[in-house]
């Protein structure tokens, strides 16, 4: 297990957007459910409006992802629902929610990959505990099993999380939970990423609604070129040929329309 070292150097900030939208959810101006964080999007669809997509961890005034993910993001996370085991320390937590598009078509077959701190606030760098990726099912839902992460110098509770629609861009950010008096000191913190969550006996339920940037792909009616075929189930490490191209599988999947290689560079690596 690795801690994090204490983040920021000290410099001083300039006021960025988040700045002002922690302004504005202290003032009381952000759509809240019941207090416990903002609008879900399946509630803000009844609007008829455009749904805005999840923010990014860069949006001109953040650390770039790369930075975000310095040395605590693995690829090759194992395909589950479920972070913890038997006896697994901590307070049972779950994360359940949808993905939609912009204009609140349901996402199915998304990516979403999930790394946290464990209940003392460390990152597991010698395996992948509190790490895994699952796949939205056809109504675009998606449900995770793990605990209240903890916390570290300088950071808030959090959750990571990468989505990717079948042939879509690789959305990099984090789940943040509503009430944590680390809200208003973390640099990195944004209200539009607060979960709703519950008290559920001894544990916690949060919800979270994901919107992205594309829209769904109805399906591509040409068949697949090489030796990659729908459906077919790869593990890590597992070689393909499309289009002329070699691609080494880097997460164990079953693969779908809009997953072939030259389009998911969360699942393809070309070699």
């Amino acid at each position: 297990m690795t801690t994090p070292p204490p983040a920021g150097s000290g410099r001083r900030r300039p006021i960025s957007r988040k700045t002002v939208l922690k302004a504005a959810l202290v003032a009381g101006t952000v759509p809240l459910l019941a207090g416990a964080g903002p609008a879900l999007a399946r509630d803000l669809a009844a609007t008829g409006a455009p749904l805005a997509p999840t923010p990014a961890c860069d949006d001109g005034d953040d650390p770039t992802p790369e930075q975000m993910e310095g040395p605590y993001f693995k690829p090759n996370s194992p395909l589950r629902t479920s972070l913890v085991t038997p006896g697994t320390p901590g307070v049972p937590l779950t994360v359940s929610g949808y993905v939609f598009s912009r204009s609140c078509t349901p996402f199915p077959g998304v990516l979403l990959d999930f790394w946290q701190a464990d209940d003392n606030g460390a990152y597991d760098m010698a395996g992948y505990a509190f790490r895994g990726h699952q796949f939205t099912d056809s109504t675009g839902a998606f449900a995770l099993t793990t605990i209240v992460p903890g916390l570290y110098p300088g950071r808030t509770r959090h959750i990571h999380v990468k989505a990717q629609a079948p042939g879509g861009r690789i959305l990099t950010t984090q789940l943040y939970f509503p009430g944590e008096p680390r809200n208003e000191t973390d640099a990195l913190f944004d209200p539009a990423l607060l979960m709703t969550v519950r008290d559920d006996g001894s544990g916690r339920q949060g919800s979270f609604d994901f919107v992205l940037p594309e829209e769904v792909d109805p399906g591509n009616p040409d068949p697949p070129v090489g030796t990659w075929a729908s459906g077919t189930t790869y593990a890590s490490g597992g070689e393909v040929t499309y289009d002329g191209r070699d691609f080494r599988c880097l997460q164990g999947h079953t693969a779908a329309p809009g997953w072939e290689p030259p389009t998911t560079p969360s699942l393809w690596q070309a070699v």
